[in-house]
């Protein structure tokens, strides 16, 4: 005659425990696995991104302007050709653009529209690592972009430095969080969406790509412009991309700039978003 055990009181609360502290422990990945599974729902648009605009624009470049710009641009105390020194910029920006488009609609519509991040806040999950999740998820996609866009310029010569010019892609990566990470913060302090995205894309977004080196160097700008580039990620992650791809005669003094001022904005944001995570889940 068989007997069966039953768990004990203690043995079930034991197992309940491990159960909560389960989430706690990976609840930054659980959040980050939703937020890439609902990328599915506009996956076709995040390949065509990748794929096609680095394609599109690489053509242009490749094909058109710098078949017409024959004489190479002098940067750095060197000269190289014009594809060469746009093309770590351009990939840059790729970065920067995906981290507009996750950083702000998304992170709205879990606080407003969808409402999801009170959902996940009801769990076991933590306001901190939801927002951890968030910044993960980008993160993730802005590294298939920059990737995908770092083979092609690879495809199109324009890494004479190949050895080095997959650091390039670390480059884009921090470039997109630091301009990503604290649009986050400001997206998760909106409580209606009266336009300000669309302010973000006409009057940060478009004056970086166009004010930030991206197409002729820094210096050939009048002063009163060149802060623009002083300030903004996609100057301090170009110049570094530039360093990885070519390899861009800049002093190690000014690589450390770079690379500080884009962990400070990281981390500001970060600091800044996860404050803000916290009070307005706590309402």
């Amino acid at each position: 005659m068989s007997t069966t055990t039953h768990p004990t009181l203690d043995e079930l609360r034991a197992e309940a425990l491990e159960w909560g502290r389960k989430p706690r422990r990976y609840g930054s990945w659980y959040v980050t696995e939703h937020m890439v599974r609902a990328m599915r729902a506009y996956g076709w648009t995040i390949i065509v991104g990748a794929l096609g605009q680095p394609i599109m624009y690489l053509l242009g470049l490749a094909v058109g302007l710098a078949a017409l710009i024959q004489v190479p641009v002098r940067s750095h105390g060197g000269e190289v050709g014009y594809l060469v020194f746009v093309a770590p910029a351009l990939l840059i920006t790729a970065a920067i653009a995906v981290a507009s488009e996750e950083m702000t609609y998304p992170v709205m519509a879990g606080f407003k529209w969808r409402r999801y991040f009170y959902g996940f806040n009801a769990s076991s999950l933590s306001s901190p690592q939801i927002a951890n999740g968030v910044i993960a998820g980008a993160t993730a996609r802005m590294f298939v972009a920059v990737a995908a866009y770092y083979l092609f310029i690879w495809i199109f010569g324009a890494v004479p430095h190949p050895e080095t010019g997959w650091l390039s892609i670390v480059a884009g990566v921090a470039a997109g969080l630091a301009f990503g990470v604290p649009l986050m913060a400001y997206a998760g302090s909106i409580e209606d969406d009266k336009g300000q995205f669309a302010l973000v894309q006409r009057f940060l977004f478009m004056p970086m790509f166009l004010f930030s080196g991206t197409f002729y160097p820094l210096e050939t700008l009048p002063v009163w412009l060149q802060w623009i580039g002083w300030v903004s990620p996609v100057w301090h992650g170009a110049e570094l991309g530039r360093v990885a791809t070519y390899g861009a005669d800049i002093s190690a003094a000014m690589i450390a700039v770079h690379i500080v001022y884009l962990v400070v904005l990281t981390v500001a944001g970060y600091l800044w978003g996860r404050r803000v995570f916290i009070e307005r889940l706590a309402k």
